[in-house]
Protein backbone atom coordinates (compact mmCIF):
# COMPACT_ATOMS: atom_id res chain seq x y z
CA UNK A 1 0.00 0.00 0.00
CA UNK A 2 1.42 3.15 -1.04
CA UNK A 3 0.78 6.72 0.59
CA UNK A 4 -0.30 9.37 -1.53
CA UNK A 5 2.09 11.44 -2.95
CA UNK A 6 1.19 14.46 -4.26
CA UNK A 7 2.64 17.18 -6.93
CA UNK A 8 2.20 20.53 -8.72
CA UNK A 9 0.05 19.69 -10.61
CA UNK A 10 -3.85 19.99 -10.50
CA UNK A 11 -4.35 16.71 -12.12
CA UNK A 12 -2.50 15.45 -9.77
CA UNK A 13 -4.27 17.39 -6.82
CA UNK A 14 -8.03 16.25 -7.99
CA UNK A 15 -5.91 12.49 -7.83
CA UNK A 16 -5.36 12.86 -4.28
CA UNK A 17 -8.15 13.92 -3.35
CA UNK A 18 -10.39 10.33 -3.83
CA UNK A 19 -13.29 9.52 -4.86
CA UNK A 20 -15.26 11.57 -2.40
CA UNK A 21 -14.42 15.08 -3.90
CA UNK A 22 -13.77 14.92 -7.76
CA UNK A 23 -12.85 17.01 -10.50
CA UNK A 24 -16.36 17.24 -11.97
CA UNK A 25 -17.16 17.88 -8.07
CA UNK A 26 -14.77 20.49 -7.69
CA UNK A 27 -15.69 22.05 -11.36
CA UNK A 28 -19.66 22.19 -10.81
CA UNK A 29 -18.67 23.98 -7.29
CA UNK A 30 -16.29 26.59 -8.87
CA UNK A 31 -18.54 27.25 -11.97
CA UNK A 32 -21.62 27.52 -9.22
CA UNK A 33 -19.25 30.03 -7.50
CA UNK A 34 -18.55 32.14 -10.70
CA UNK A 35 -23.04 32.09 -11.35
CA UNK A 36 -23.35 33.91 -7.89
CA UNK A 37 -20.63 36.18 -8.65
CA UNK A 38 -22.71 37.44 -11.42
CA UNK A 39 -25.88 37.26 -9.61
CA UNK A 40 -24.31 39.67 -6.72
CA UNK A 41 -21.93 41.64 -9.14
CA UNK A 42 -25.65 42.81 -11.20
CA UNK A 43 -27.44 43.60 -7.71
CA UNK A 44 -24.69 44.98 -5.66
CA UNK A 45 -21.73 46.27 -7.66
CA UNK A 46 -17.89 44.69 -8.52
CA UNK A 47 -16.78 45.03 -4.75
CA UNK A 48 -18.99 42.82 -2.95
CA UNK A 49 -19.56 40.32 -5.65
CA UNK A 50 -15.32 39.97 -5.08
CA UNK A 51 -15.66 39.93 -1.51
CA UNK A 52 -18.38 36.87 -1.60
CA UNK A 53 -16.12 35.31 -4.61
CA UNK A 54 -13.19 35.09 -2.33
CA UNK A 55 -15.20 33.81 0.31
CA UNK A 56 -17.05 31.30 -1.46
CA UNK A 57 -13.62 29.32 -3.32
CA UNK A 58 -11.79 29.68 0.18
CA UNK A 59 -14.59 27.56 1.70
CA UNK A 60 -13.94 25.05 -1.08
CA UNK A 61 -10.48 25.15 -0.21
CA UNK A 62 -10.61 24.69 2.87
CA UNK A 63 -13.40 21.80 2.49
CA UNK A 64 -10.89 20.29 -0.08
CA UNK A 65 -7.91 19.98 2.78
CA UNK A 66 -9.64 16.57 4.10
CA UNK A 67 -9.72 15.38 1.02
CA UNK A 68 -6.12 16.12 -0.06
CA UNK A 69 -4.81 14.76 3.23
CA UNK A 70 -7.09 11.22 4.37
CA UNK A 71 -7.46 8.46 1.48
CA UNK A 72 -9.31 5.97 3.31
CA UNK A 73 -10.96 4.74 0.07
CA UNK A 74 -7.02 4.57 -1.69
CA UNK A 75 -7.57 1.00 -2.55
CA UNK A 76 -10.76 -0.96 -4.00
CA UNK A 77 -13.16 -1.60 -1.18
CA UNK A 78 -10.69 -0.32 1.25
CA UNK A 79 -13.80 0.99 2.98
CA UNK A 80 -15.83 -2.73 3.18
CA UNK A 81 -13.03 -5.18 3.27
CA UNK A 82 -10.27 -5.50 5.39
CA UNK A 83 -7.90 -8.12 5.17
CA UNK A 84 -7.69 -10.08 8.63
CA UNK A 85 -4.99 -10.92 10.65
CA UNK A 86 -4.82 -14.63 9.69
CA UNK A 87 -4.15 -13.80 6.19
CA UNK A 88 -0.49 -13.68 7.20
CA UNK A 89 -0.82 -16.37 10.14
CA UNK A 90 -1.04 -14.33 12.94
CA UNK A 91 -3.63 -14.71 15.73
CA UNK A 92 -5.89 -12.03 16.84
CA UNK A 93 -9.01 -10.38 18.38
CA UNK A 94 -11.56 -8.54 16.16
CA UNK A 95 -12.84 -5.05 18.59
CA UNK A 96 -14.98 -2.95 17.99
CA UNK A 97 -15.14 -0.17 20.43
CA UNK A 98 -16.42 4.07 21.02
CA UNK A 99 -13.68 6.78 20.96
CA UNK A 100 -13.86 9.35 23.73
CA UNK A 101 -17.07 10.87 21.62
CA UNK A 102 -18.52 7.91 21.24
CA UNK A 103 -17.50 7.29 16.96
CA UNK A 104 -17.38 3.60 16.89
CA UNK A 105 -14.37 2.19 15.41
CA UNK A 106 -12.40 -1.00 14.61
CA UNK A 107 -9.28 -2.67 16.08
CA UNK A 108 -7.01 -5.75 15.61
CA UNK A 109 -5.65 -7.08 18.66
CA UNK A 110 -2.88 -9.32 17.47
CA UNK A 111 -1.48 -11.55 20.90
CA UNK A 112 1.28 -13.95 21.41
CA UNK A 113 0.92 -17.50 22.87
CA UNK A 114 -1.13 -17.28 26.02
CA UNK A 115 1.95 -17.75 28.03
CA UNK A 116 3.93 -14.79 26.72
CA UNK A 117 1.19 -12.61 25.73
CA UNK A 118 1.05 -11.06 29.52
CA UNK A 119 4.26 -10.32 29.80
CA UNK A 120 5.32 -9.27 26.02
CA UNK A 121 5.55 -5.76 24.68
CA UNK A 122 2.48 -4.29 23.56
CA UNK A 123 2.67 -1.85 20.09
CA UNK A 124 -0.14 0.27 19.23
CA UNK A 125 0.37 0.53 15.73
CA UNK A 126 -0.95 4.02 13.54
CA UNK A 127 -0.86 3.73 10.12
CA UNK A 128 -0.45 6.27 7.68
CA UNK A 129 -3.07 8.45 5.51
CA UNK A 130 -4.13 5.94 3.04
CA UNK A 131 -5.97 2.42 2.72
CA UNK A 132 -6.77 0.93 5.70
CA UNK A 133 -4.92 -1.55 8.80
CA UNK A 134 -5.26 -4.37 6.64
CA UNK A 135 -2.88 -3.21 4.25
CA UNK A 136 -0.27 -3.13 7.13
CA UNK A 137 -0.21 -6.60 7.91
CA UNK A 138 2.58 -7.85 6.66
CA UNK A 139 4.58 -5.86 8.70
CA UNK A 140 2.47 -5.96 11.87
CA UNK A 141 3.75 -9.86 11.06
CA UNK A 142 7.29 -8.89 11.11
CA UNK A 143 7.42 -6.82 13.86
CA UNK A 144 5.41 -9.64 16.05
CA UNK A 145 7.45 -12.88 15.01
CA UNK A 146 11.45 -10.58 14.71
CA UNK A 147 9.98 -8.45 18.19
CA UNK A 148 7.80 -11.33 20.08
CA UNK A 149 5.43 -8.27 20.43
CA UNK A 150 1.18 -8.43 20.77
CA UNK A 151 0.04 -5.41 18.56
CA UNK A 152 -3.15 -3.31 18.76
CA UNK A 153 -3.66 -2.07 15.36
CA UNK A 154 -5.73 1.15 15.09
CA UNK A 155 -8.20 1.95 12.53
CA UNK A 156 -8.90 5.68 12.34
CA UNK A 157 -12.44 6.92 12.09
CA UNK A 158 -13.49 7.01 8.96
CA UNK A 159 -11.03 3.86 7.61
CA UNK A 160 -11.58 0.91 6.95
CA UNK A 161 -14.63 -0.21 9.12
CA UNK A 162 -14.77 2.24 11.42
CA UNK A 163 -17.44 4.57 11.84
CA UNK A 164 -17.26 8.83 10.93
CA UNK A 165 -15.00 11.26 9.13
CA UNK A 166 -11.02 11.26 9.80
CA UNK A 167 -10.16 14.94 11.17
CA UNK A 168 -7.09 15.98 13.17
CA UNK A 169 -9.35 15.77 16.26
CA UNK A 170 -10.85 12.92 16.01
CA UNK A 171 -7.49 10.58 15.14
CA UNK A 172 -5.94 12.24 18.37
CA UNK A 173 -9.62 10.92 20.30
CA UNK A 174 -8.77 7.80 18.73
CA UNK A 175 -5.28 7.24 19.63
CA UNK A 176 -6.46 7.92 23.46
CA UNK A 177 -9.20 5.41 23.04
CA UNK A 178 -6.34 2.81 22.25
CA UNK A 179 -4.13 3.29 25.13
CA UNK A 180 -7.13 3.50 27.52
CA UNK A 181 -8.18 0.14 26.37
CA UNK A 182 -5.14 -1.49 26.99
CA UNK A 183 -4.62 0.25 30.35
CA UNK A 184 -7.98 -1.62 31.12
CA UNK A 185 -6.98 -5.15 30.54
CA UNK A 186 -5.41 -7.28 33.34
CA UNK A 187 -4.06 -9.65 30.28
CA UNK A 188 -1.39 -6.40 28.87
CA UNK A 189 1.80 -5.68 30.61
CA UNK A 190 1.16 -1.99 31.44
CA UNK A 191 4.95 -1.23 32.19
CA UNK A 192 5.78 -1.82 28.03
CA UNK A 193 3.53 0.00 25.96
CA UNK A 194 4.90 1.37 22.91
CA UNK A 195 3.25 3.61 20.31
CA UNK A 196 4.48 3.78 16.34
CA UNK A 197 3.21 5.64 14.18
CA UNK A 198 4.36 6.01 10.33
CA UNK A 199 3.88 9.14 8.34
CA UNK A 200 0.62 10.31 9.30
CA UNK A 201 0.31 7.91 12.24
CA UNK A 202 3.68 9.96 13.79
CA UNK A 203 1.89 13.27 13.60
CA UNK A 204 -0.73 11.17 15.71
CA UNK A 205 1.60 9.50 17.92
CA UNK A 206 3.17 12.70 18.30
CA UNK A 207 0.19 14.45 19.44
CA UNK A 208 -0.70 10.91 21.58
CA UNK A 209 3.05 11.46 23.77
CA UNK A 210 2.93 14.83 24.55
CA UNK A 211 -0.02 14.94 26.66
CA UNK A 212 1.07 14.15 30.30
CA UNK A 213 -1.89 11.91 31.09
CA UNK A 214 -1.07 9.71 28.17
CA UNK A 215 2.97 9.54 28.24
CA UNK A 216 2.42 8.20 31.73
CA UNK A 217 1.01 5.14 30.59
CA UNK A 218 3.29 4.66 27.75
CA UNK A 219 6.92 3.19 27.70
CA UNK A 220 8.45 4.47 24.52
CA UNK A 221 6.89 6.09 20.96
CA UNK A 222 8.45 5.19 17.52
CA UNK A 223 8.15 7.47 14.98
CA UNK A 224 8.75 6.65 11.26
CA UNK A 225 8.88 8.64 8.13
CA UNK A 226 6.98 11.32 9.67
CA UNK A 227 6.52 15.60 8.78
CA UNK A 228 6.84 18.51 10.91
CA UNK A 229 3.23 20.04 10.25
CA UNK A 230 0.97 20.28 7.62
CA UNK A 231 1.98 23.73 6.46
CA UNK A 232 5.17 22.94 6.02
CA UNK A 233 4.48 19.65 4.32
CA UNK A 234 2.54 21.57 1.71
CA UNK A 235 5.13 24.01 1.37
CA UNK A 236 7.51 21.26 1.02
CA UNK A 237 5.01 19.57 -1.61
CA UNK A 238 4.11 22.52 -3.44
CA UNK A 239 6.64 24.82 -3.03
CA UNK A 240 4.47 27.73 -3.70
CA UNK A 241 6.36 30.83 -2.38
CA UNK A 242 2.18 32.18 -1.72
CA UNK A 243 2.20 28.95 0.81
CA UNK A 244 4.25 31.00 3.85
CA UNK A 245 2.25 33.71 3.98
CA UNK A 246 -1.01 32.20 4.69
CA UNK A 247 -2.01 32.13 8.29
CA UNK A 248 -2.20 29.07 10.32
CA UNK A 249 -5.94 29.02 10.88
CA UNK A 250 -7.06 28.74 6.87
CA UNK A 251 -5.62 25.32 7.55
CA UNK A 252 -8.16 22.77 8.90
CA UNK A 253 -5.70 20.16 9.81
CA UNK A 254 -2.45 21.21 11.14
CA UNK A 255 -0.59 18.41 13.21
CA UNK A 256 1.80 20.62 14.57
CA UNK A 257 4.23 18.17 15.69
CA UNK A 258 7.24 20.50 15.43
CA UNK A 259 6.01 22.38 18.62
CA UNK A 260 4.71 19.15 20.64
CA UNK A 261 7.56 16.74 19.72
CA UNK A 262 9.56 19.16 22.72
CA UNK A 263 6.81 17.86 24.89
CA UNK A 264 7.87 14.26 24.69
CA UNK A 265 8.84 12.98 28.34
CA UNK A 266 9.57 9.35 27.15
CA UNK A 267 12.20 7.30 25.75
CA UNK A 268 11.86 8.10 21.46
CA UNK A 269 13.29 6.58 18.36
CA UNK A 270 13.35 8.41 15.21
CA UNK A 271 13.47 5.83 12.25
CA UNK A 272 13.86 8.23 8.72
CA UNK A 273 13.92 6.65 5.01
CA UNK A 274 16.82 8.81 3.39
CA UNK A 275 14.97 8.18 -0.15
CA UNK A 276 11.78 9.22 1.03
CA UNK A 277 10.03 10.89 -1.71
CA UNK A 278 7.05 12.49 0.01
CA UNK A 279 8.30 13.46 3.39
CA UNK A 280 11.48 15.24 3.49
CA UNK A 281 14.19 13.36 5.54
CA UNK A 282 15.25 16.48 7.36
CA UNK A 283 11.57 16.92 9.17
CA UNK A 284 12.67 14.02 10.68
CA UNK A 285 16.13 15.18 11.61
CA UNK A 286 14.40 18.48 13.03
CA UNK A 287 11.91 16.37 15.03
CA UNK A 288 14.62 14.20 16.59
CA UNK A 289 16.54 17.66 17.25
CA UNK A 290 13.34 19.15 18.92
CA UNK A 291 12.94 16.01 20.87
CA UNK A 292 14.76 17.89 24.21
CA UNK A 293 12.79 16.75 26.98
CA UNK A 294 13.37 12.84 25.72
CA UNK A 295 15.68 10.96 28.16
CA UNK A 296 16.17 8.53 25.54
CA UNK A 297 16.14 9.73 21.75
CA UNK A 298 17.88 7.90 18.88
CA UNK A 299 17.68 9.07 15.21
CA UNK A 300 18.28 5.97 12.57
CA UNK A 301 18.95 7.07 9.45
CA UNK A 302 18.04 4.04 6.80
CA UNK A 303 19.62 4.44 3.31
CA UNK A 304 17.27 2.70 0.81
CA UNK A 305 14.66 3.60 2.90
CA UNK A 306 11.55 4.94 0.79
CA UNK A 307 8.53 6.56 2.54
CA UNK A 308 6.40 3.19 2.58
CA UNK A 309 8.86 0.51 2.36
CA UNK A 310 11.91 1.48 5.28
CA UNK A 311 10.42 -1.54 7.29
CA UNK A 312 11.87 -3.73 4.56
CA UNK A 313 15.56 -2.30 4.78
CA UNK A 314 18.23 -5.21 6.12
CA UNK A 315 18.72 -4.08 10.49
CA UNK A 316 15.78 -2.20 10.55
CA UNK A 317 14.05 -4.48 13.15
CA UNK A 318 17.69 -4.90 14.98
CA UNK A 319 17.38 -0.99 15.13
CA UNK A 320 13.92 -1.01 17.02
CA UNK A 321 15.14 -3.94 18.90
CA UNK A 322 18.45 -2.12 19.95
CA UNK A 323 16.80 1.12 21.24
CA UNK A 324 14.11 -0.40 23.27
CA UNK A 325 17.18 -2.58 25.12
CA UNK A 326 18.51 0.46 26.02
CA UNK A 327 15.15 1.90 27.04
CA UNK A 328 14.74 -0.83 29.45
CA UNK A 329 14.94 1.63 32.59
CA UNK A 330 12.08 3.87 31.64
CA UNK A 331 9.30 1.66 32.04
CA UNK A 332 6.45 3.70 33.61
CA UNK A 333 5.04 2.31 36.56
CA UNK A 334 1.76 0.17 36.01
CA UNK A 335 -1.31 2.37 36.17
CA UNK A 336 -4.18 1.65 38.80
CA UNK A 337 -6.83 -0.19 36.31
CA UNK A 338 -10.22 1.44 35.76
CA UNK A 339 -13.43 -0.25 35.00
CA UNK A 340 -13.31 -1.97 31.54
CA UNK A 341 -14.26 0.04 28.24
CA UNK A 342 -17.27 -0.42 26.21
CA UNK A 343 -15.84 -3.28 23.80
CA UNK A 344 -17.83 -5.65 21.91
CA UNK A 345 -15.94 -8.60 20.40
CA UNK A 346 -16.40 -9.77 17.22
Amino acid sequence: MKESEMNLSFSKIFQHAGPNFSKCQFWGMFVLSVVIFFIIFSVYGGLLAFFMLCIVVLAILYRAQDHLLYHPEDSFHSRTFVQIPHVVGLPYESIHMRSIDGTLIHLYFIRQREEQAATAPTIVFLHGNAGNMGHRLQNAAALFRQLHCNILMVEYRGYGLSQGRPSEHGLSMDARTAIDYLTSRPDVNHRQIIVFGRSLGGAVAIDLVARAEYAAKVWCVILENTFTSIPEMAQALFQWQFLKSVPLYFYKNKYLSRHKVSQISIPALFISGLLDSLVPPAMMTELHARCTSSPLRQLVHVAAGTHNDTWTCPGYYQSIATFLAAATPYQPEPPVLTTSSPVKNV
